[in-house]
């Protein structure tokens, strides 16, 4: 099973000691932790190191930034000219990729933030918890931001962890208040894809068409069990019809599923990441590979089933 990815985003000298306190809390939590000095990064040969930090980024759940008194190593490039340091830098690719993230600041560097903020127009003013202006200037971007600027002071990684633990819980729980609303909201779609079919069907009747059972048929067709299931495993939030192995073929296909043996019925679908198969029970086929009429009372969840594999990276970039 995937776990979230949290990367820790900080100088590494002053702050090392915080970054391995909060590895430990990460890992304690069955989450994976995301730091370069311990190889969590595949480095590769064409780009600068620092490069290949902001490409990973996109690959994580949730970004921790730490600031503190040292503005560390500065950010190569053309593009990031303005002078920012190759952690301010993370935590901008965060923001842009529109990740959570969480900014803690050290409890001495904020209070002399508020000097810098009436002093920022003078040149000659000497800052003591900071080896560089430009540190308060991103605090002050930063403060500015409209949304997804979590700010928050610290004096130990305890202050941290502590706000950490909180904050995560309550993620989970609005997961799983959103997951909550998301199943009613399935239920009521399929109380109104139902209702429609009998719309459909009533006035098929009343226009004398009770002979032609293949549009009635098609109709059905729409509302079958099998839809329902496909839709869950793919996905999907529209309507689809089926009639036989040959929809459902063409409809993995379009979907970018590989059918490797022609005489069962197993979809796979390979990514960077995970191996995703999806295998429908031979009970769900009649003669001609046609759907069979199954009722919804008589459909189980084991005549499609749902599997992902994890594939598991390597350190070595090669």
């Amino acid at each position: 099973m995937a776990k979230p990815r949290i990367f820790i985003s900080s100088t590494f000298y002053d702050l090392r000691q915080i970054r391995v306190e909060l590895d430990k809390f990460i890992e304690s939590l069955g989450y994976e932790p995301v730091r370069n000095e311990e190889g969590d990064i595949p480095y590769g040969k064409d780009e600068e190191l620092q490069e290949y930090c902001y490409k990973e980024i996109e690959n994580i759940d949730i970004l921790v930034s730490i600031i503190g008194g040292r503005f560390g190593s500065k950010a190569n490039g053309e593009e990031r000219g303005a002078g920012y340091s190759i952690s301010q830098k993370e935590l901008k690719t965060a923001l842009q990729n529109n990740k959570q993230v969480f900014i803690f600041i050290d409890k001495k560097v904020a209070t002399e933030y508020e000097t810098y903020v009436l002093n920022k127009s003078l040149s000659a003013v000497t800052y003591k918890y900071v080896d560089n202006p430009s540190i308060y200037k991103f605090i002050e971007e930063v403060k500015n931001l409209h949304n997804n600027n979590n700010i928050k002071d610290f004096e130990t990684a305890d202050d941290i962890i502590r706000y950490l633990r909180e904050q995560l819980a309550g993620l989970f729980k609005q997961y799983i208040i959103n997951n909550e609303r998301q199943q009613e909201q399935l239920v009521m779609r399929d109380i109104s894809d139902t209702a429609k079919v009998l719309r459909e069907l009533v006035e098929y009747l009343k226009d004398d068409n009770v002979e032609n059972k293949e549009e009635i048929l098609k109709i059905t067709r729409v509302n079958h069990p099998i839809v329902a299931a496909l839709r869950k495993a793919l996905s999907i939030s529209y309507n689809i019809y089926v009639e036989g192995e040959s929809d459902i073929n063409a409809l993995f296909t379009a979907y970018g599923y590989r059918r490797e043996n022609p005489f069962d019925y197993v979809w796979k679908r390979n990514t960077e990441k995970e191996t995703i198969t999806i295998t429908i029970s031979n009970e769900v086929f009649g003669e001609e590979g046609r759907v069979q009429d199954i009722k919804p009372s008589q459909w189980k969840d084991s005549f499609v089933q749902r599997t992902v594999e994890t594939k598991e990276s390597s350190d070595l970039p090669f």
